[in-house]
């Protein structure tokens, strides 16, 4: 951990830049200039006068999600699955009305999930609706892929899966599954629950050696793109698949943990290493030829027993 704070963080990340990225509301502002695919954003909330244009906000919306821009951990994120008039119906499947929604986003903005609880802004934005394919291996919640990328290279992934432990957040600390992803397509390694090995969902019983991501090059690319776009050369970029829309950039994080090393069972290290025994014309290609060259790089580590 001391030595990632050093040699990854203090390195590779000028604090300058974290507020593209601890801010999520500037990080859907940098996507959106730069093209890269994310959940459409619906409208913000910055004070508590701003409560009162909230219900003709989400008027015309059956599901959508409001979150804190400076949260983390998923800390304050409410997903709104569908709504029948002024009841909404949470992931996971408690109803609540419009006065505890605007409660909820009073909280939020007093800076109760807030990091170093500041006053915060709250938005609005669109609901993801996960590939069918996704179904049973997340729990009241949507499956999301991590993906390291060091110097504007991805060099290791997870899917991180919900469960009811983890209160349909994609936290690992609270109960999520994350499970391992091969560099070079994106199918599983191994699958970890609160540092025990796993194979199946604990909650719907999937088999977790049966993922293989899809779309996986466009994923690794999207990666890229996130790191050239903030200029940070140590982060994880957190990415859902929509059914109609595909790879969205979910999250950014300049301080990614390192719990992923588990579940890939393999130090990040040897990786970095690889990285940086590259020639500098290689840092100055394509997003797409990065990922290309991520997958010849690491094709060796293809071969690790799955779950």
């Amino acid at each position: 951990m001391n030595r990632r704070n050093v040699d990854l963080i203090s390195r590779c990340n000028p604090r300058r830049l974290y507020p593209l990225v601890d801010n999520k509301l500037k990080t859907k502002i940098v996507a959106a200039e730069n093209e890269i695919a994310a959940p459409d954003l619906i409208g913000t909330l910055e004070t508590q006068h701003d409560i009162e244009d909230l219900a003709k906000m989400i008027e015309p919306l059956d599901g959508f999600a409001v979150k804190p821009a400076r949260g983390s951990g998923g800390k304050g994120i409410l997903v709104i699955i569908k709504r029948r008039g002024d009841v909404f119906v949470k992931s996971s499947g408690v109803e609540i009305g419009l006065e505890a929604l605007e409660h909820h986003v009073s909280n939020i903005l007093s800076g109760l999930f807030s990091l170093g609880g500041r006053p915060d802004a709250a938005f609005i934005e669109d609901l993801i609706r996960p590939d069918p394919m996704f179904t049973d291996l997340s729990v009241e919640g949507v499956p999301d892929i991590r993906v390291i990328v060091y110097r504007g290279f991805p060099i290791m992934s997870m899917m991180r899966l919900a469960t009811r432990a983890s209160d349909g957040k994609a936290n690992l600390h609270q109960g999520a599954v994350g499970v391992g992803l091969r560099m070079t397509d994106g199918r599983a390694i191994r699958a970890v629950q609160l540092s025990q090995n796993v194979d199946r969902h604990p909650d719907s019983g999937a088999v977790l050696s049966e993922i293989c991501v899809p779309e996986w090059d466009r994923i690794l690319e999207l990666a890229g793109r996130c790191a050239d776009v903030t200029g940070l050369g140590y982060m994880g970029t957190d990415i859902v698949m929509d059914v109609n829309r595909g790879p969205l950039v979910l999250e950014l994080n300049a301080r990614p943990g390192l719990a992923i090393q588990m579940t890939n069972r393999a130090g990040m290290l040897p990786r970095i290493e690889r990285i940086d025994a590259l020639p500098a014309a290689d840092f100055r290609r394509s997003p797409q030829k990065r990922a290309e060259i991520v997958k010849e790089l690491f094709a060796d580590l293809s071969q690790l027993k799955t779950v």
